[in-house]
This record gives structure tokens, C-alpha cells and sequence, in this order.
């Protein structure tokens, strides 16, 4: 049979939309890959293992984690946009990498090479110290850096994360000089202030189990309002730190992802965000659920990101 050359194009475009719709129709088939861009151990990955192992009976397919950790989160960032946009790779999207290219050279736009899933909870961040640290307040902590400029050391999980940028801020309000010391994750930077090789650590609640033992001290938390299991302890703003921290964790995809995929894997995720043991690993890390579905999360991250925009600008540095 002979085509003309106007009906070879045509048959090729309906052969490959009867191919990609059979693929939607059909997923998942095999395991569904998350990658979580920063190391074992800390909030991010905890909270992404939890959700992964609720979230397969619904989905009817393993979940495997990944952690490709460095550059704050932007190589796992960029392993997820460039991922091929079939629904079976796609990652944790977490302020910190959204906001890399702001900060660093990056060879992703947060706002057009992802496709976002589902918005799923908020961090909770906090300054940890030791037990026997001098320092009972933050604004004893704060006081004693001022008085000591480049001597007081802090760990976050990388330069350009939430935690270093807030840091940064707080020292350019308070006008303080201290030292910023970066890990590849929470568990690295805490071990290393048990250790006493820095002062304190800025970060998500993976702090919480050596807070709840004694063993760390915390001096302030990041929230509009305080943190439900730590009531006794101020926010930034109690502090007298004109700064509240509102970061939400989610799933993304690269660009490009079938809107019937989007569908099915955001069904699936929402019923494990709902499941019990879910839930549960939300409270003892005393994260806040904060549910939105495609369309809403792609709006509250493009509104978060011109915030934080600003913010960088007003700490006035980036980092190459």
C-alpha cells in the first residue's frame, strides 16, 4: 500500500498516541522508582521510605528508593528531570533543590522542567545545640555569635539548602558572622555535633530522638507558630528574628508526564498519605500534613519560589 506524504506523518503521529495511551493505560507494570536528593537517615528520606511502603498496596507495584545526594539536592534534581517522563522514575521535591538555581549553577527551571504530583507535608526546622552546651536560648546563641564573629560553626545539609539560606538570613538581620559547615544529611551533621566538631545544627526534625533523650538541646523552631511537641520552645519571631519558615515536601516528575499517569500516581499517593502508618511517622517527626493535588501544588510552589527569591536576594550571596 502507498502513502502520500501528507498520510505517512499522520499514521506515524496516530500510531505513537495509540502506543503512549495503551503505556498510560497500562501503567504501572513494574516497580515505580522515588529519588530522594539528600542522604539516608534524614527527614526527607524518612518521611519519603514511610510514605513509599503505605502507598504500594495502593499503587500495586514496589516502590524503590534511591538517594542521589549532592549539591544541596540538585543532582537528584536534575537525575529527576532528566528521568524519562513515563510515570516510573520521579523524586521528592523539597524547597531546597526548587531554589538551587536561584543560589548556584543549575541546569534545571523549577518552574517548567517539572510536572508536580502531589503536595504532601511541611517540615518542621529547628537549631540544635548540645546538652552541655553554654547556650539556653537562641537569643543567648545569637548574642554570643555577634560577640564572636567567624567562631560560632553550624551544619545543614549543603550550601543553598532551606537550612543554610535561613541561616544566612537570620545572621544578615542579627548582624552576626558565623560559619556555615555543609554534610551530605542530617544524620552526618548531628553525629558530628555530638562529637563537638561544630556548635549547632540547623535543620528538619531529625534532630527529634536526641532532643526527646536530652542528648541535643533545641533553641528555636522555624514554624508561624510553635511546634505541637515542643510547646515550650519559641519561634524565630518570639525570638525577636523577623523569619517563619513554610517549606512543603511532595512528589515530582519530570516534564512531559501523561496526565492519566499524573492521575494514578497522585490517587495512589493521597491513599498513602491517609494510611495510618503514614500519618503516624508524620507525628513523630511532628511534620505537618499539608495535602494539595497537582494543580494547587504547582501553584503553591510557584508562589513559594518568588518568596524565596526574595529572600536570597536579601542575604545578598550565591554560591557558584
Amino acid at each position: 500500500m502507498l502513502f502520500s506524504k501528507v498520510t505517512l506523518p499522520l499514521v506515524s503521529l496516530m500510531l505513537a498516541s495509540s502506543v503512549h495511551g495503551v503505556a498510560a493505560e497500562d501503567f504501572p507494570n513494574r516497580p515505580v522508582r522515588i529519588i530522594v536528593p539528600f542522604g539516608a537517615g534524614g527527614s526527607n528520606d524518612v518521611t519519603t521510605r514511610a510514605l513509599a511502603k503505605a502507598t504500594e498496596r495502593y499503587l500495586r507495584q514496589p516502590i524503590i528508593i534511591e538517594n542521589i545526594t549532592g549539591g544541596g539536592g540538585v543532582i537528584g534534581a536534575n537525575a529527576i528531570m532528566t528521568a524519562r517522563p513515563d510515570g516510573y522514575t520521579i523524586g521528592t521535591s523539597v524547597t531546597s533543590m526548587l531554589i538551587a538555581p536561584y543560589l548556584k549553577k543549575a541546569s534545571y527551571d523549577p518552574g517548567k522542567d517539572f510536572t508536580y504530583i502531589i503536595g504532601v507535608m511541611g517540615f518542621t526546622y529547628g537549631v540544635v545545640v548540645r546538652k552541655d552546651s553554654p547556650w539556653k536560648t537562641f537569643q543567648q546563641f545569637l548574642a554570643d555569635a555577634r560577640a564572636n564573629p567567624g567562631k560560632i560553626t553550624y551544619g545543614t545539609p549543603g550550601v543553598g539548602t532551606v537550612q543554610h539560606l535561613t541561616m544566612e538570613r537570620i545572621a544578615k538581620q542579627q548582624g552576626i558572622n558565623w560559619v556555615a559547615v555543609p554534610f551530605r544529611g542530617d544524620p552526618d551533621a548531628i553525629n558530628s555535633l555530638l562529637g563537638g566538631h561544630i556548635h549547632a545544627v540547623a535543620t528538619t526534625s531529625s534532630w527529634g530522638p536526641q532532643v526527646a533523650s536530652g542528648d541535643l538541646r533545641l533553641l528555636v523552631t522555624w514554624g508561624a507558630e510553635r511546634a505541637a511537641s515542643w510547646p515550650a520552645v519559641p519561634t524565630l519571631r518570639e525570638t525577636g528574628v523577623d523569619i517563619a519558615v513554610k517549606a512543603p515536601y511532595g512528589l515530582a516528575g519530570p516534564k512531559g508526564l501523561d496526565p492519566k499517569v499524573i492521575k494514578i500516581l497522585h490517587d495512589a499517593f493521597k491513599r498513602g498519605t491517609e494510611d495510618l502508618a503514614f500519618t503516624a511517622t508524620l507525628s513523630r517527626l511532628n511534620e505537618e500534613s499539608l495535602y494539595m493535588d497537582p494543580e494547587a501544588y504547582r501553584g503553591f510552589v510557584t508562589q513559594g519560589l518568588a518568596g524565596w527569591r526574595k529572600a536570597i536576594e536579601e542575604v545578598g550571596t550565591r554560591s557558584q
